[in-house]
Parts: C-alpha cells; sequence; structure tokens
C-alpha cells in the first residue's frame, strides 16, 4: 500500500499551496469580514484548473484522481474555508453528478463551463423541512409538454446568489416516497428561479448561503438528471464525494490552527521564556498534530475507496468526515487557548478558525447522522 503522495500529487501540493499563500492569504480576513464572494479567486483557480479538477480532460478539466482533489481543498481551506467549501461543492456535488449520471449530451453542454469556471455551481437539496431527511422534501416538478415545472423553496445552498448551474431535487411522484424524488439540471436564468434571503452566519462568511424559490419554473425535460425517481440516489451517492471534500476542508482549518499555534507560542513570551518551553503547550500541540495526521490519512484512504472500491464508499466517507470535522473542532478550541486572549480577538488568525471550523459538524450531513451511516454500514 502506497502511503507517500506520487511526484504528481507532490506537484500539486506544491502548486496549490504557493497559490493560496500568494492570493488567498493576504485577503482571506477582508472577505471573512465583509462577507466577500471570493468571485477574483476564483477567476484565478479556475486558469489552474482547479474548478474542473475531477472533471475528465475530453470535457475540459484536469482529469485528476480524488487524493489530489482532496490536496487541493486541504491547502485552499487552510488560508480560507469559505472559498475551499465553494470549491468541495462545485466539483464533488454538481460536475461529478453530471459526470456520473449525465447523457453525453448534457455533459458535453455543462463540464466545459463549470471546469472553465464560467458559471459556479451548486446543490439544492436541503429545505426548510427537509435537511438530515431529505426524503422529506416537498419542492415538487411536474412534467408539462417538453418543460418541467419546479415548485417550492430550499435553503442552506452554499453559493446559491452566484451560481450559475445547479443541481436541484424535487418530487416527481409523491406516491413513491424517496423513490419519487428527482434530480434537474438548472441555470439561474431559468424563468421562475429566485434567490431568497443571504444568510448571516457564525463563520464562511464570504460563502453566500441563501434560500432559492421556485415559482413555476420552467425547466426543459431534456434537463432531468438521469431518469425519474433516481434523486434521492443520485443525492447520497453524490454526498458521498462531497463528504470527502469537506472532511478536506476540515483538515486545511486544523493543519492552519496548527501552524498559527506553533508560530505564536515560540513567539509569544511569559515567565522569561516562549511558551513554547511549558509543557502544556507540548502537549497540546503534539495532541493537535497526531490527530491531524490520522485524518489526513483517513481521508486519502476514502478518497482512495471513491476512485478504486467497486460500489458505495459511504463508510469511508463518513468515517473521514466525523473525525476530520472533530478533530477541525479540537485543534480550534485548543489554537484560542494557547493563544490567550488575543485568540479570542479578530486580530488573530486563530478567531476565524474557530467561527469556520463549527460548520464542517454540520453541512453535508451532521456528525450524529455521519455515524448512523458508519453503524448501519457495520451492522448489515
Amino acid at each position: 500500500m502506497q502511503l507517500e503522495l506520487n511526484e504528481q500529487q507532490k506537484m500539486i501540493q506544491k502548486m496549490v499551496r504557493e497559490f493560496a499563500e500568494k492570493e488567498i492569504a493576504p485577503v482571506a480576513s477582508e472577505l471573512d469580514k465583509k462577507a466577500k464572494y471570493p468571485t477574483e479567486i476564483l477567476k484565478k483557480m479556475a486558469k489552474l484548473g482547479l474548478l474542473g479538477a475531477i472533471i475528465p480532460q475530453e470535457y475540459g478539466g484536469a482529469g485528476l484522481d480524488t487524493i489530489s482533489y482532496t490536496i487541493i481543498i486541504e491547502e485552499i481551506s487552510k488560508k480560507c474555508a469559505s472559498t475551499g467549501v465553494i470549491t468541495s461543492v462545485h466539483n464533488s456535488l454538481v460536475s461529478w453528478p453530471i459526470m456520473k449520471y449525465g447523457n453525453e449530451e448534457q455533459k458535453k453542454k455543462y463540464l466545459p463551463i463549470l471546469a472553465r469556471g464560467e458559471k459556479i455551481g451548486a446543490f439544492a437539496g436541503t429545505e426548510p423541512n427537509a435537511g438530515s431527511d431529505l426524503g422529506a422534501m416537498q419542492t415538487t416538478a411536474e412534467l408539462k409538454g417538453d418543460k418541467y415545472i419546479i415548485n417550492g423553496n430550499k435553503t442552506f445552498i452554499t453559493s446559491g446568489s452566484k451560481a450559475g448551474v445547479l443541481i436541484v431535487f424535487a418530487v416527481t411522484d409523491k406516491s413513491l416516497g424517496s423513490k419519487g424524488i428527482s434530480a434537474f439540471i438548472v441555470e439561474n436564468t431559468m424563468k421562475g428561479f429566485k434567490v431568497g434571503d443571504t444568510f448571516e452566519k457564525m463563520g464562511i462568511n464570504a460563502n453566500h448561503v441563501t434560500e432559492l424559490i421556485f415559482e413555476d419554473m420552467e425547466v426543459p425535460k431534456e434537463n432531468l438528471l438521469g431518469k425519474e425517481g433516481e434523486g434521492f440516489k443520485i443525492a447520497l451517492s453524490a454526498l458521498d464525494g462531497g463528504r470527502i471534500g469537506i472532511a478536506a476542508q476540515a483538515v486545511g482549518i486544523a493543519q492552519a490552527a496548527l501552524e498559527e499555534s506553533i508560530e505564536y507560542s515560540k513567539q509569544r513570551q511569559q515567565f522569561g521564556r516562549p511558551i513554547a518551553k511549558f509543557q502544556a503547550i507540548q502537549w497540546m500541540l503534539a495532541d493537535m498534530a497526531t490527530r491531524i495526521e490520522a485524518v489526513r490519512q483517513l481521508v486519502y484512504k476514502a478518497a482512495y475507496a471513491k476512485d478504486h472500491k467497486q460500489g458505495r464508499y459511504s463508510k469511508e466517507a463518513a468515517m473521514a468526515k466525523l473525525f476530520a470535522s472533530e478533530t477541525a473542532m479540537d485543534a480550534v478550541i485548543k489554537a484560542v487557548q494557547i493563544h490567550g486572549g488575543y485568540g479570542y480577538t479578530k486580530e488573530y488568525t486563530v478567531e476565524r478558525l474557530f467561527r469556520d471550523a463549527k460548520i464542517t459538524e454540520i453541512y453535508e450531513g451532521t456528525s450524529e447522522v455521519q455515524r448512523l451511516v458508519i453503524a448501519n454500514s457495520l451492522l448489515k
């Protein structure tokens, strides 16, 4: 079993790390404070092929393996978690379902513009009364002639106000329960598409998370993704990959917390010496580093399973997201503690990391849902 990155993966890591240090780090704090969507950064990322990381080369993407993709998400998230999740959703939850379930016409139409970053992708599944329980969604889609008419509301949609291509889920047959849910490729220019409120959040402030409102939205029937009734299956399989992306984001946040803590502890003087000389600080750093290294390997294992395992890799993805998100929270709590009072101020990066980390335990499946997925897999 290969436990080291190959040469291509090392090159990608170096490239993205340098890009993030140069282009993202200097503006990350401002983006957070002003809740400014990272449009210019995304344009630069698109030129590097990062928005089409997993899209096959024949459709204009980079065609990278999933471990390389997690490296990208980690390095971007280390400097800006908002940009990390935008990139993750764009790749894992929008491009991938089209790659997996789209017909050739859909792939040729949408994958190149997603790869080039001409349009940002969004995943519209969650509703006010259908979060962890996606099967309870109430948005409906009715075929009338050559169009589906979609009515309903979605909420907590990453890039909701900025996305040009969205994967939207709606009920086409109420009598079939979750097997009556279908998926559609929707453009934000389609008649009846409206953006609702943008949420004010604890963290990931540069990511505009919104409500979406569909009022007799007209979607051409050729934009049905897969077959009618396959929407729930498409959503769950996409979320498996999405959870690997969020796990990588969490690793990036945790690694940033560790690096900030190491640097601060070397500089901060108390009782006549750097606080890094005190065992209490050393043990916190040691625990952070150990957990981060362990979870990074777990993320790589899930990424490898996605590319090589036959069938679903739900357990591996859930384990990675669960452990990574909880590791991120543990790391940022320790980081703020190491920084003391300064860590509680907005002057220091760890304050932002603390706010950004929490969401990784919630979106794309809460920690409780991850434990359910893992347990169900073990008890089959």
